[in-house]
């Protein structure tokens, strides 16, 4: 899962991409980029850690062009480095850069076409790269001295019917323009908004609609699966569908976890979709326990907030912040190795005792998935002077792994795999545990959309919208995603940038064959 952005303006865009970057941190924490063209020229500045950390002034004032994309990135089953940091570039045809999130299930089998067919070499495992090269490689098979809309186009239809998985990418064609595509199931979000200025309108591509309004665009709408939306450098704007069978299927995970509250995805805000989440849950419990005995509710920061506050006004019980988190530790159910992992939830959370002592608890988390964390907050509650702890989870039980651009564990790694709620309660520690129903899950996402959807909730019922996941291509990522297999590849990225990298060696300038 990552961040994407996009913007063609009527002067300088490196600000608003920076910004925009800020705003989708959340979304990606390994590595950042951005690139922009200004006179046939691309300037790209990327490289590993924070935004803030990769853009200087001395950077900034370098990415110079009234249009350019940016990336912020975590990487997938393991995969990391300063080489695979976004955006992407080919030189051929025009000079072109990409941005992409999700993650394609054909990739293998798309490298061994590029470099058989294609006659393209790849430098990286990215699928983001092979990505790249299938859009090149279909422009340049047009044989067009200068690009136009419907050329873009065809080259977008050709990339449908050739890459199979999650994609939301945004391309930038060097002295031409930007367009933004969407995978024909609409696994991964993406946003379009536009900007009156006195020059005219300016227009933004972007991962969510948090970034437009950061930047002061409005809302047009979501791209619309299998949908290509052109913006040529003079700022006009065209849309094509470019696949068939297109069905609006976007991923449950991002109402649940990943995209920030005050985001709207496919016509839905992800804030009243989370309250929605706590009102339900609070039926459930009702059900279950019509004379439950739970005195607070309190969230594990920050995701489940919105869900915790719904759910204790439902339940008429007393909501409380019972932890205090530090801001500047990462998520941890994506670091390799148990043992960090450990040591890294005590010091991402502290318990305020006065809220614990003698009370019966209900924790409410969005997910469990390794189960790593949510026994030592369980642990840590008891410490400051729980009476009782109860759990919950906004979300059904993870029980399968994500293909499509969310690195999920090693199914082996997932504590709800094989298990029921029972043995899970009692591996956590919990007094009483409570999940989520799936089909409240879901009503609780699509309520308020005028759009006809379902949703990719493979995590949890295992069933993949692709159509195209076998046993051995989930025994494949499963090898790729265990601790160890993470833990190799990160010593491997660290020993392979030493010395070859410095903070400069991210800055390049390059011209376009435009």
């Amino acid at each position: 899962m990552c961040g994407i952005v996009g913007i063609v303006g009527k002067s300088n865009v490196n600000q608003a991409l920076y910004d925009s970057l800020t705003v989708l941190q959340h979304r990606g924490q390994d590595a950042a980029g951005i690139v922009t063209s200004d006179n046939g020229k691309l300037y790209l500045r990327k490289d590993n850690g924070l935004v803030r950390d990769v853009f200087h002034t001395r950077h900034m004032r370098q990415l110079t062009g009234n249009m350019g994309i940016a990336h912020v990135r975590y990487p997938t089953a393991g995969s990391s480095g300063a080489a695979q940091a976004q955006p992407l570039y080919v030189n051929s045809p025009y000079g072109i850069s990409l941005a992409h999130n999700g993650n394609l299930t054909n990739s293998e089998e798309l490298s061994a076409d590029i470099f058989r067919d294609d006659l393209r070499h790849l430098n990286t495992d990215s699928d983001s790269e092979v990505l790249l090269n299938v859009f090149a490689h279909e422009l340049q098979m047009l044989n067009k001295m200068r690009p136009s809309a419907e050329d873009v186009f065809q080259a977008v239809r050709a990339v449908h019917r050739r890459c199979r998985g999650a994609y939301a990418a945004i391309a930038m064609l060097v002295g031409y323009g930007i367009v933004g595509f969407r995978d024909k199931y609409g696994i991964r979000p993406l946003v379009y908004g536009k900007k009156r200025t006195r020059k005219g309108y300016e227009y933004m591509l972007a991962s969510e609609s948090v970034a437009l309004d950061s930047q002061g665009f409005t809302l047009v709408r979501d791209v619309a699966p299998g949908e290509a939306v052109y913006i040529d450098q003079e700022g006009n704007l065209q849309t094509m569908q470019c696949a068939e069978d297109n069905k609006l299927t976007p991923c449950i995970f991002e109402h649940v976890y990943f995209a920030r509250p005050d985001s709207i995805i496919d016509g839905v805000s992800v804030y009243k979709s989370r309250l929605r989440m706590g009102e339900r849950l609070a039926q459930k419990i009702l059900r279950i326990r019509p004379n439950h005995d739970i005195d607070v509710v309190i969230p594990i920061p920050d995701t489940s907030r919105t869900a915790a506050v719904e759910l204790a006004n439902a339940l008429g019980v007393k909501f409380r912040e019972g932890f205090v988190k530090n801001r500047y530790i990462g998520r941890t159910f994506i670091m390799p190795g148990q043992s960090q992992r450990k040591k890294s939830v005590k010091q991402k959370l502290n318990a305020i005792a006065l809220e614990f002592q003698d009370k019966n608890v209900l924790l409410v988390d969005d997910s469990i998935v390794r189960g790593t964390t949510c026994k030592q907050i369980i642990e840590m509650a008891r410490e400051a002077g729980a009476r009782k702890v109860y759990f919950c989870s906004a979300s059904p039980p993870v029980k399968h792994p994500n293909v499509y651009g969310i690195d999920m564990p090693a199914v082996s790694e997932l504590i709800a795999h094989g298990k029921t709620v029972a043995e899970i309660q009692s591996l956590i520690g919990a007094d009483w545990l409570v999940f989520q129903d799936l089909e409240d899950l879901i009503a609780s996402c699509a309520e308020g959309s005028i759009l006809p959807m379902d949703f990719e909730c493979s995590v949890f019922d295992g069933f993949y919208v692709t159509g195209d996941v076998s046993s051995a291509y989930l025994a494949k990522l499963e090898a790729r995603r265990n601790d160890v297999s993470k833990h190799k590849k990160q010593l491997e990225a660290e020993v392979s940038e030493s010395g070859n990298w410095d903070e400069d060696e991210g800055q390049l300038s390059l011209h376009s064959n435009s």
